[in-house]
Order: C-alpha cells, then sequence, then structure tokens
C-alpha cells in the first residue's frame, strides 16, 4: 500500500487496517509504521478532535473525584459566596482563583483560564431611584 493523505474515512479504515499489518509482521519496518502512524495521528487531529472541558465542568468533575462538597472550594475562592457565584456562572475565576484550583486541584491551567462557552449571568442592578426635583 502507497502512503497517501487520508482524506475520507474509508482511507482512514484501510491505513488503520494496513498498520495493524505492518505491526503484525515479525520484524516490522519501523521507518514505514512511524509514517503510516504520523499519517492516522493527522487524520484523527483533524477529524476526531479532543476540545478542552469547561472551567466550572472540569472543577465539578475535581470536585467528585476528590469527594469535595462546594464548601471545601472556599480556600481556592476566598469565601462561600464567590464559590457559589463562580459555580453558578454568576462571576467568572479571577486570576488568583485560577492559580489556587490549578495548584490545590491539580486542575489544568489551561482548561481554567478559557473562556466559559457559557455566558455568566449578568447582576441585573435594580435602577436607583432618581432625587425628586423641586
Amino acid at each position: 500500500m502507497k502512503p497517501k493523505v487520508l482524506k475520507t474515512e474509508r482511507d482512514y479504515k484501510a491505513a488503520l487496517a494496513y498498520v495493524e499489518q505492518v505491526m503484525a509482521r515479525a520484524r516490522p519496518d519501523e521507518a514505514e509504521l512511524e509514517l503510516w502512524s504520523l499519517l492516522v495521528e493527522n487524520y484523527e487531529e483533524t477529524h476526531f478532535a479532543i476540545t478542552t472541558p469547561d472551567p466550572i465542568e472540569a472543577i465539578r468533575f475535581r470536585m467528585e473525584q476528590a469527594g469535595l462538597a462546594p464548601g471545601d472550594l472556599q480556600p481556592f475562592m476566598q469565601s462561600k459566596s464567590k464559590v457559589s457565584e463562580v459555580m453558578n456562572r454568576k462571576r467568572p475565576l479571577s486570576l488568583s482563583m485560577i492559580r489556587a484550583l490549578h495548584r490545590g486541584l491539580q486542575i489544568p491551567a489551561e482548561v481554567l483560564v478559557q473562556e466559559s462557552p457559557a455566558p455568566y449571568l449578568a447582576r441585573s442592578r435594580k435602577p436607583r431611584k432618581q432625587p425628586a426635583s423641586a
């Protein structure tokens, strides 16, 4: 099989089958295997891209893994009210929160610094009463 850029799913599946054949040989050609692996990897990166998770969802996932409750996030976010606001998407993560969560919970910084796809809810302010004019 001649190497070529993989453009279709059919090409991709054929390449995977060929890589398996090469690996099954008693003495696989390493250069050929490396070339085909690069072609497969390139196709996968283009067609099966893995996106980074939403920062709040990443925090929730880490909390679940570690058995943490929202109150356990207070040391990373300074107060219970900030924890609540961040987790309910009413406040974005600050740089100090990102650093603390990264250090304390080992959440990758690149996940925490990205813009959350879910919009933060703007607090609606009540209009101020105008002083009565005399």
